[in-house]
């Protein structure tokens, strides 16, 4: 139950976040500059790597360890299957991302709007697991309290990248010719798969704890493989890239350095 109320108010807080950044559209009735757009997916991205490595992998690795198992073994294991996991939704939800004319994934009628929206909620169902998941770990570790500080710190690391985010989906939806209440709206609504998947994944977790090395690889793979897909690539579209790849060195820096020193 502890690890349950802590996953809802870390997951909580991602959607806080995502929540404020959809309300930029209530002060930016313009497109988003190329340039801050840039330094935005960058960012997130750096943040993404950085989470994957310390919140996620390192434990995944020390926690197999301390099971008496080969650590690299159920590490490289669930971030195979986190790969695969993202890939075949990649395949079969139908998406498209902002500044993108062709539709990902299986043929659809739907509305370009909503295919907007369906791309950005997949990239946060991993964000929602690898929060929830921290807080499960550190629920199996009770008498450590930087176990719970480490998972803090990858709430707000995360929560810190998807403000931005909320913006990068909420604008462009204005920009589709939608109402600014219903852009901050779909928006905002994007995040709310953190809290269901952070949560689902403790339940998950609580039931065959001793597979948490796995699941912590496993949202590890799902997150890189969103990092390496999508942001890492749209951050570099068109000219004077190397903005991008200031945004992406910017995010591994903030997030190495709350994991660490909150951790």
């Amino acid at each position: 139950m502890n690890a349950l109320l802590w996953a809802a108010g870390g997951t909580g807080f991602t959607f806080l976040m995502t929540t404020l950044g959809s309300a930029m559209v209530f002060m930016f009735r313009k497109e988003m500059n190329d340039r801050v757009q840039k330094i935005f997916l960058g960012f997130a991205a750096g943040v993404m790597i950085a989470a994957s490595v310390w919140s996620l992998l390192i434990p995944a690795i020390e926690e197999a360890e301390a099971n008496g198992q080969i650590g690299w073994i159920p590490a490289a294991g669930g971030f195979v299957l986190g790969i695969a996991f993202l890939y075949a939704l990649d395949l079969l939800v139908p998406h498209l991302h902002p500044g993108a004319n062709e539709t990902e994934g299986i043929s659809s009628s739907m509305k370009r709007t909503s295919l907007l929206v369906l791309a950005v909620t997949l990239h946060n169902i991993p964000e929602g697991m690898a929060v929830g998941l921290s807080f499960a770990l550190a629920a199996q570790h009770l008498g450590e309290s930087s176990a719970y500080a480490s998972a803090i710190a990858l709430a707000i690391g995360i929560g810190i990248q998807n403000f931005p985010e909320g913006a990068a989906i909420s604008l462009p939806l204005r920009q589709e010719g939608m109402s600014v209440g219903k852009s901050f709206f779909l928006g905002s609504m994007t995040g709310t798969v953190e809290p269901i998947f952070g949560i689902l994944a403790v339940l998950i977790a609580g039931l065959i704890a001793p597979y948490m090395p796995w699941l912590l690889a496993f949202a590890a793979g799902a997150m890189m493989y969103v990092v390496v897909e999508e942001l890492i690539p749209e951050a570099h579209l068109g000219e004077h890239s190397n903005i991008g790849t200031m945004g992406v060195m910017g995010g591994f820096l903030i997030m190495m350095i709350l994991d660490v020193a909150l951790g």
